[in-house]
């Protein structure tokens, strides 16, 4: 069994039942248990289009699926939910994306772990922030808590919207190991 780091997203509505639908369905994938929820984060979104705010979460995963197997399920997740394209700053009823896979280093056609842009995005370092500090980057070397202190010295802002504290396991989310 491995750990991975994933993020969330969603901006269009219901966002909140969107990403509660994610982590359901997460929580279905073979050999896959949910460890920990990061807050939930409201923020205005990066490029593209005008669009509506997103909710960014980050959720730390325990599974025995591979990285491929992981992001077709993932896919798999975001298409069930009726994600029809990827890629670009568009909107999106949910956004589901590999950050970390335990300390592995893939960079291959269609996956790279690191997610290559995590380090530039407040939306996903403050909520990574949340539920793996002192995680260390195995491309920089740095913790996760680092990377963003950095990230924000440098002039990034940090996630700093509407915070959704009482969601998923306070609001009966079963599907949490040790819940």
């Amino acid at each position: 069994m491995n750990q991975a780091a994933l993020a969330l997203g969603s901006n269009i509505p219901p966002r909140k039942k969107a990403l509660r639908e994610a982590l359901d369905r997460l929580h279905r994938l073979p050999d896959t248990c949910l460890l920990s929820l990061s807050r939930i984060y409201e923020t205005a979104p990066v490029g593209g289009p005008a669009q509506g705010d997103y909710l960014n979460a980050a959720v730390l995963v325990e599974t025995g699926m591979e990285p491929r197997e992981l992001l077709a399920g993932l896919n798999g997740i975001e298409k069930e939910m009726g994600r029809n394209e990827k890629g670009g700053c568009l909107p999106r009823v949910i956004d589901l994306d590999i950050i970390f896979y335990g300390d592995r280093i893939i960079d291959s056609p269609g996956l790279s772990i690191p997610h290559p842009r995590f380090r530039e995005r407040g939306f996903v370092l403050q909520p990574l922030t949340d539920i793996i500090p002192a995680f260390i980057d195995p491309v920089t070397t740095e913790s996760v808590e680092s990377i963003l202190d950095a990230w924000i010295r440098s002039g990034g802002e940090p996630a700093n919207g509407t915070i959704y504290q009482d969601f998923g396991k306070k609001e009966g989310h079963g599907n949490f190991r040790n819940n």
